[in-house]
C-alpha cells in the first residue's frame, strides 16, 4: 500500500515536515506556487498544507484527483474555496485556536503602547528630541477594561488585564453568569460598556450584528476620553467616526492591528499622533506560527492515516451510506440553526432539538452540530461542526436531542428550541422535495423559504404596515424578492420574513424599526 503524500505549499514551521514524517507520510515543500503552477501537481497528493498565500481555488481543486484534505494553518480560509472542496468530498480543516495567546497578548501591548503613547515618544527622542513633558499618559491599574467579546482570545484578555490590576467588564450575548464568574469579569450589556469602559478592546468576528459597532453615536455613548483596541476584525469601526473623535478629544486614543480594507496603504487614520497601528500582526509571533504549523499536521497525519477528523469546517462525523440521505438534512439543519443564533441577543442556556418523523430514524449526531454550528457562528469565532458541541459544553449550554416518530402535518420536521437568560424561542422546519423550508417561529406557522439576505421582523398585527413597509423599502431601492407571513391570531403577534436582492442598509433599518406596530427587525444573511 503506497503512503499518503502530502504537499506543503506556503512557508510554515519545520514542525509541519516533521510531524508528517514522524506519521509515515510522504511530503514535499513547494513553495512560491501561482494557481496555475499549483494546478498543475495538486493532482499527485492526498493532502495540501497552506497558510495564506497559496490560492486554492476551484480550478486548482478541479485537477486534485485524489486530494482528500486541505489544512490552514491558521483560522481564516478566504484563500481557499470551500464551498468547491466541499462538492469534491475534500475537507477542509484550521486552527482555530492556535493564535489565541499570541492575539491577546498583541491587544495587551497594543493598550499599554497607546496608555503612555509609546511609538509617539519613541519617533521624538530618535530624532533628538528630550519632550519629557510632551508625552503624558495614564495608568492602566485601577481602570476599567471593556471587552466587547469574551470568546477564546477575550478570556485571555482579560486573565492578563486582571494581572495589571484592571478592573474588567464584558458584552458577550454568548456569555453565561457562570462563565463570566470563572473569569471574574462581570457580564454588562453593551450600553454600560460604553457608558463605564476607560478601555474598550474588541475580540468579536464580523457578522451582521457587529460590523460597524463602534460608530459615531457608539463614541457619544462612551466616557470622553476613551481608548480604543482593535487585533479582532476590521470593519467593527467606522474609521471616518473614529477620526472625527479622536480629533475633537472625545476619544484620547486607538491602537488597530485590523482595517476595514487590507493591505491598508492609505487609511484616514494614518499619520494621527494618537493612534498606534501594526500592518495584522495579531498571529505573528514564532510560538504562534510553531503552534498552528504542528497543529494542522497532527491533523492532517490523523486524518489521512486513522480518518479521524479535527476542526473540519465542511463535514461532520457522517459514514458514506448516510451521506446521500442527510444531506438535505444538514442544510436544513445549519439554516435553523443559523436563523436561531441571528436572532439571539442573550446568553444561551439551553438548547433542543426535536427530531421528529422520517428524520428521527436518521444518525442525528452530526445534524445536532450542525444545528450548534448555526447556532454559535453568528457571534463566535473557529467554530465549525466537529467543535460545536465542546464548545456549547465549555460555556454551560445544556443540550438535548429528542426523537419521535410523529411529525404532526409533516412527514419530517426538526424543531430548535433556545432558552435564553431572558426568553425561549423555537424555530421548526421540514424538506419540501429536499428543499429546506420554516414552517413555524416562535409557535407562528409559516411557509417561507430563506434566501441569502433576509430580513425578519416581528410586528403586532395591524393594518397599514405591510403597505408602509413596502413604501419605505421601495424609495430605499431595497427589492423585495419574496414576503412570507405568519400570525398567532387576528389583532395579536405576528412575523414576516423577507428575502432582498441585497442588503438592507443601517439606515433604512432604524426606519423599519421605527415604524408604527414593528417591534423589532433584524436583518439576517444565509
Amino acid at each position: 500500500m503506497n503512503k499518503p503524500k502530502v504537499l506543503i505549499s506556503d512557508k510554515m514551521s519545520k514542525l509541519a515536515e516533521e510531524v508528517l514524517k514522524k506519521a509515515d507520510i510522504d511530503v514535499d515543500v513547494i513553495t512560491g506556487l501561482d494557481k496555475d503552477g499549483l494546478a498543475d501537481i495538486i493532482g499527485g497528493y492526498d493532502g495540501l498544507l497552506v497558510r495564506s498565500s497559496s490560492k486554492v481555488t476551484s480550478k486548482v481543486l478541479a485537477s486534485a484527483g485524489r486530494l482528500k484534505a486541505i489544512g490552514r494553518a491558521g483560522i481564516g480560509v478566504d484563500n481557499i474555496d470551500v464551498e468547491a472542496a466541499t462538492a469534491k468530498g475534500i475537507a477542509v480543516m484550521n486552527t482555530p485556536f492556535g493564535n489565541s495567546i499570541t492575539t491577546a497578548e498583541h491587544a495587551i501591548s497594543m493598550m499599554l503602547a497607546v496608555a503612555r503613547q509609546i511609538p509617539a515618544a519613541n519617533a521624538s527622542t530618535h530624532a533628538g528630541k528630550w519632550e519629557k513633558s510632551r508625552f503624558m499618559g495614564v495608568e492602566l491599574m485601577g481602570k476599567t477594561l471593556g471587552l466587547i467579546g469574551c470568546g477564546n482570545i477575550g478570556s485571555v484578555v482579560a486573565d492578563r488585564a486582571q494581572g495589571l490590576k484592571m478592573k474588567v467588564i464584558a458584552y458577550d450575548p454568548f456569555l453565561t453568569p457562570e462563565r463570566a464568574e470563572e473569569l471574574g469579569v462581570e457580564k454588562v450589556e453593551l450600553p454600560a460598556l460604553f457608558k463605564r469602559a476607560d478601555f474598550i478592546s474588541l475580540h468579536t468576528p464580523l457578522t451582521e450584528q457587529t460590523r460597524d459597532i463602534i460608530n459615531a453615536r457608539a463614541i457619544k455613548k462612551m466616557k470622553k476620553g476613551v481608548r480604543i483596541i482593535n487585533c479582532a476584525r476590521g470593519g467593527l469601526i467606522v474609521e471616518e467616526d473614529l477620526k472625527v473623535a479622536l480629533e475633537n478629544g472625545d476619544v484620547a486614543g486607538a491602537a488597530l492591528d485590523v482595517f476595514a480594507q487590507e493591505p491598508a496603504e492609505h487609511n484616514p487614520l494614518f499619520g494621527m499622533e494618537n493612534v498606534v497601528v501594526t500592518p495584522h500582526l495579531g498571529a505573528a509571533t514564532t510560538e504562534a506560527q510553531e503552534k498552528v504549523a504542528e497543529q494542522i499536521a497532527e491533523q492532517m497525519a490523523d486524518f489521512l492515516n486513522t480518518g479521524a477528523v479535527s476542526n473540519a469546517l465542511n463535514m461532520a462525523s457522517v459514514s458514506a451510506e448516510e451521506a446521500p440521505k442527510l444531506k438535505p438534512y444538514m442544510t436544513l439543519s445549519q439554516q435553523l440553526g443559523s436563523f436561531a443564533g441571528q436572532a439571539t441577543q442573550s446568553a444561551i442556556k439551553e438548547v433542543t432539538i426535536a427530531y421528529a418523523g422520517l428524520c428521527g430514524e436518521f444518525n442525528c449526531r452530526p445534524l445536532t452540530a450542525i444545528v450548534l454550528q448555526g447556532l454559535l457562528s453568528p457571534l463566535m469565532e473557529g467554530v465549525n461542526m466537529v467543535n460545536a458541541p465542546s464548545i456549547a459544553k465549555e460555556r454551560n449550554i445544556n443540550v438535548r436531542e429528542v426523537r419521535s416518530g410523529e411529525a404532526g402535518a409533516f412527514q419530517t420536521l426538526i424543531t430548535l428550541t433556545v432558552t435564553t437568560q431572558t426568553q425561549t424561542r423555537s424555530v421548526a422546519g421540514t424538506l419540501f422535495n429536499d428543499e429546506p423550508r420554516l414552517v413555524e417561529i416562535k409557535g407562528i406557522p409559516i411557509d417561507a423559504k430563506l434566501g441569502p439576505h433576509m430580513l425578519y421582523i416581528t410586528n403586532r398585527d395591524k393594518p397599514g404596515l405591510i403597505g408602509a413597509l413596502g413604501t419605505l423599502m421601495g424609495d430605499a431601492g431595497v427589492n423585495i424578492a419574496t414576503f412570507h407571513l405568519g400570525r398567532a391570531e387576528e389583532a395579536g403577534d405576528a412575523i414576516a420574513l423577507i428575502e432582498t436582492d441585497g442588503e438592507t442598509s443601517p439606515d433604512t433599518l432604524q426606519k423599519i424599526n421605527a415604524l408604527e406596530n414593528v417591534v423589532q427587525a433584524v436583518p439576517m444573511r444565509f
